[in-house]
């Protein structure tokens, strides 16, 4: 049996995986059967935050602060948390992103599932490539 690719999704990515019923929703479910979800406290961390405190999403959608929680507990309980990230700099000006990379790193994953551009402009790092959630889809469907 082949082992199952290791993977860090963005916040971004799990975020609108939560406000929408589309592809990114699919994707977190098929990660949760088909690969080795990875994760670390400062990403959830980030992604209640946006689900919580972000003015402009909070008036666009409708949820509580319990179905954040909700989401954020399924995401641990599908999820390898990561407990130390290491210390790397990598996108400068934009250092947020850098704990992707390091629990990506951390996790020996094989892809990092983002829409940040800052992000998707590396297009890999070490030996993780850096894809978009089509992209991931398209991975996914053929496992």
């Amino acid at each position: 049996m082949t082992r199952k690719p290791r993977v860090v999704l963005d916040s971004v990515v799990a975020v609108s995986s939560f406000l929408t019923a589309g592809l990114t929703a699919e994707l977190v479910l098929l990660c949760e059967e088909k690969v080795d979800l990875y994760t670390a406290e400062k990403i959830l961390q980030e992604i209640r935050y946006v689900l919580l405190a972000k003015p402009h999403i909070r008036n666009r959608y409708d949820y509580t602060a319990t179905e954040v929680d909700v989401f954020v507990a399924y995401l641990l309980e599908i999820s390898t948390i990561i407990e130390q990230l290491p210390e790397i700099r990598v996108i400068e000006r934009y250092s947020k992103y850098d704990m992707i990379i390091a629990c990506a790193v951390a996790a020996s994953a094989n892809y990092i599932v983002s829409r940040d551009r800052h992000l998707l402009d590396l297009g890999s790092y070490q030996d993780m490539q850096i894809v978009t959630p089509e992209h991931f889809m398209q991975i996914l469907r053929e496992i």
